[in-house]
């Protein structure tokens, strides 16, 4: 049975719920899947997965610093394990320019040039901030061109979930070819 690791940052919980949707994937296909939150996985040992799939969320233009570190801390592990990345944005929601332009600082800050990047779209959660943001957040997605909604009164899920599940299933079917 082939483990994968699951390693995310996620500041708001929509990579958090990306990360358990592609364990869900990767059980339904008959692995084992652990996902984590970056900040609990300080005594891992990355020899004991198969393969490693990490993910961060992008606020304020910088990817969460926690996977940056441990990205940079684990470099030689994932560069030797079958690892992929992805990256959610709002970016990612109709100017991929912008998000690969986070990909890109991502990939120069950690020295890490995995072999599969996917860009993921997140949410608005306006319910969940604070007067304060919610307003930052509005005026951010006013700006965008015409892609975010502005009415704060709910919230908005922007992730491609059929995305999501292919990015996995594709990331299994190339992990399970170079396992013996």
């Amino acid at each position: 049975m082939t483990r994968i690791l699951i390693i995310y940052g996620s500041s708001e919980g929509q990579t958090a719920e990306i990360a358990e949707a592609m364990a869900g994937v990767v059980r339904d296909h008959g692995h084992e899947a652990e996902p984590m939150a970056v900040k609990e996985a300080a005594r891992l040992h990355l020899a004991d997965y198969d393969g490693i799939l990490v993910g961060a969320s992008v606020h304020i233009g910088k990817h969460d610093k926690h996977v940056v570190k441990f990205v940079q801390r684990n470099l030689a592990e994932l560069e030797r394990l079958p690892s992929a990345f992805f990256s959610v944005s709002l970016a990612a929601h109709g100017d991929t320019d912008e998000a690969n332009r986070y990909v890109d600082q991502f990939k120069q800050q950690t020295g890490w040039d995995p072999a599969k990047v996917a860009l993921f779209s997140g949410a608005l959660r306006y319910t969940r901030y604070g007067f304060v943001k919610r307003r930052m957040m509005k005026k951010i997605a006013e700006e965008k061109p015409g892609s975010l909604a502005t009415d704060t009164s709910r919230d908005y899920i922007y992730t491609e979930w059929d995305e999501v599940e292919r990015y996995t299933e594709e990331f299994l079917d190339e992990l399970t070819t170079v396992q013996p």
